[in-house]
């Protein structure tokens, strides 16, 4: 079963650092969003191999919006 990886703010998302397929670490900054004037990164909870991207670079998303599955 798939994890997903939420913004942690509400904002815009900025930039989508990994794409499809791609391995990710705990850790491991895997897209920035834009609140306020201010970049903040968003980091995976956990290891795995990305499955999908949820959301476009763009797109505005609340707290709690899935940005991308892993497992």
């Amino acid at each position: 079963m798939a994890s997903t990886i939420d913004a942690v703010m509400a904002g815009t998302v900025f930039k989508i650092e990994v794409k499809v397929g791609d391995t990710i670490d705990f850790g491991d900054v895997v897209a920035i969003l834009e609140s306020m004037k201010m970049e903040i990164p968003i980091e995976a909870d956990g290891a795995g191999v990305v499955q999908e991207i949820l959301v476009a670079e763009g797109a505005t998303v609340d707290t709690g919006t899935p940005i991308l599955s892993y497992k």
